[in-house]
């Protein structure tokens, strides 16, 4: 890694177990000579591909980070055949405020991409996993949740490809994870993700969702531990007798639309309708934003624009103009 702003004493040839930090230089008011410590791990053995497993692209978003802890403290090389590059907390300053965005720079990490080596922490830490860590990988894995402002049904996520031979490895590697649900997922067309990056750079990626509210589940964390290892035998680093392929059963696929997201138009608190995974039609209500501070006020309904699943539902209650309140996924199938 060098002539790069980041430093670390890991060795990515070197076969075993590593454990240590990414030091990127953090010069703040009360620390002229800094680091930022980014956790990751390594751990190699055989001639097999190189995966990478990155969590906390968020700080609220938790299954992933705990899931990859795991793994870096229980996994025996010997059991290897390839290469695991686990980065836990990728977006430490906001994995430690436990907010979506860093409170150093106030930049969205998923929004950052490529990155910038030369530019604030947020940019430089985009540019490490872009331009450092991709070039080394066969795959990478994404794993989110609904954070603190969504609840969302556990799902495994297609990120979009215009190479059908990649959107093949794609999508049997998401089938692998075997989540309750597959969504494609373009995050509006924004090519600024870590998904969409990767896909970019030619990586068989897989993304996730699990749960969120801001807090930790177990059945998501179940599904999330199981869908890693999966994933991990599927790419043939890993052998388990706890992994699988996926049930042979017909599996629906979903997708996030234009009319997908439902937006509050007003300040005030959302009160939800419906539960998720209820199946909901255009033109039915979803809920309704209420104005506690003018009584008199009548409140504001959110109608549903699409049919399809209720996916994700808005945490906490208060809401302003702009915030996403409901998200449905539609059936689909991916290109």
């Amino acid at each position: 890694m060098s002539n790069t702003p980041w430093q670390t004493d890991i060795d990515f040839d070197k076969h075993g177990k590593q454990t240590g930090f990414i030091r990127l230089p953090y010069s703040e008011h009360d620390d002229a000579w800094g680091v930022l410590p980014v956790p990751i791990a390594v751990i190699s053995n055989g001639d097999g591909p190189t995966v990478i497993l990155e969590g906390g692209n968020h700080g609220d978003e938790y299954e992933g980070p705990i899931v990859l802890g795991e793994i870096i403290r229980d996994l025996d090389p010997g059991r290897v055949n390839g290469r695991l590059i686990i980065v836990p907390a990728i977006n430490l300053p906001a994995v430690k405020a436990g907010m979506r965005v860093s409170p150093i720079d106030g930049l969205n990490f998923n929004r950052t991409f490529p990155g910038d080596p030369l530019g604030s922490t947020t940019l430089q830490l985009s540019s490490l996993v872009h331009d450092a860590l991709f070039p080394l990988a066969d795959a990478f894995v994404d794993l989110h949740s609904g954070g603190s402002s969504l609840s969302i049904i556990p799902s495994a996520i297609i990120e979009p490809s215009d190479d059908p031979a990649l959107a093949g490895k794609i999508q049997a590697a998401v089938a692998a994870f075997d989540a309750p649900m597959t969504v494609v997922i373009s995050n509006r067309g924004d090519p600024r993700t870590s998904t969409a990056s990767a896909v970019r750079a030619g990586l068989v990626t897989v993304g996730t969702e699990m749960a969120g509210a801001g807090t930790v589940t177990p059945e998501a964390v179940k599904i999330c531990r199981t869908g890693v290892h999966n994933l991990l035998s599927h790419f043939g680093v890993v052998e388990s007798g706890a992994a699988n392929e996926g049930n042979d059963a017909p599996r629906t696929f979903y997708e996030l639309g234009s009319k997908a997201h439902h937006l509050s138009e007003d300040e005030g608190v959302f009160e939800p309708l419906h539960t998720l995974g209820t199946n909901v039609r255009a033109g039915q209500k979803a809920g309704r934003v209420h104005f506690l501070s003018d009584p008199r006020r009548a409140p504001k309904d959110i109608v549903f624009e699409t049919d399809g699943i209720l996916y994700g539902l808005r945490h906490p209650g208060r809401v302003r103009a702009g915030n996403c309140c409901v998200v449905v996924a539609s059936p689909s199938q991916p290109s």
